[in-house]
């Protein structure tokens, strides 16, 4: 096998960590309204394995990045902006799945390193996966995702 180079690139890596607290609340967040009707600091903090105030601090982050509403003690809300997130970043989960499971991966750890490789996987690695799939008569299954 021959050996590829291995190109750094930081910049895009730092990009990434950035997003992907913010894709894992949207998602989460919008999995909670879908499932129980609310979305609440607790219930995120259990699902997530963080504290409360972990969830607090992040939640007025997110806030101020336009993409939930919440009043204290009260549900939380993804605006427009963060529905989208949250549908994106559900989409590209599935497709990571369905591409490792084709390739034979068992369910369950397709479904645990998709939670890494979902937020790192570029556009065109994401288009190519889809791309497979369809050539191969597999897509990704609308609620195929299972959460922890």
């Amino acid at each position: 096998m021959t050996r590829t180079p291995i190109t750094p690139n930081p910049r895009r890596t730092r990009l990434e960590h950035a997003q992907e607290t913010a894709q894992d609340y949207a998602e989460m967040i919008a999995e909670l309204i879908a499932t129980t009707g609310e979305a609440r600091v607790i219930d995120l903090a259990r699902r997530l394995g963080v504290t409360h105030v972990t969830v607090s601090r992040t939640l007025r982050r997110l806030r101020r990045e336009g993409i939930v509403t919440f009043l204290p003690y009260r549900s939380i809300f993804l605006t427009a902006s963060g529905r989208r997130l949250a549908e994106e970043a559900r989409h590209r989960h599935e497709v990571v799945v369905e591409f490792l499971q084709a390739l034979g991966v068992p369910s369950a750890v397709a479904n645990s390193d998709a939670e890494g490789i979902e937020h790192h996987v570029s556009r065109e690695t994401l288009e190519a996966f889809e791309k497979h799939l369809r050539g191969s008569g597999r897509k990704p299954e609308a609620g195929s995702r299972k959460r922890r």
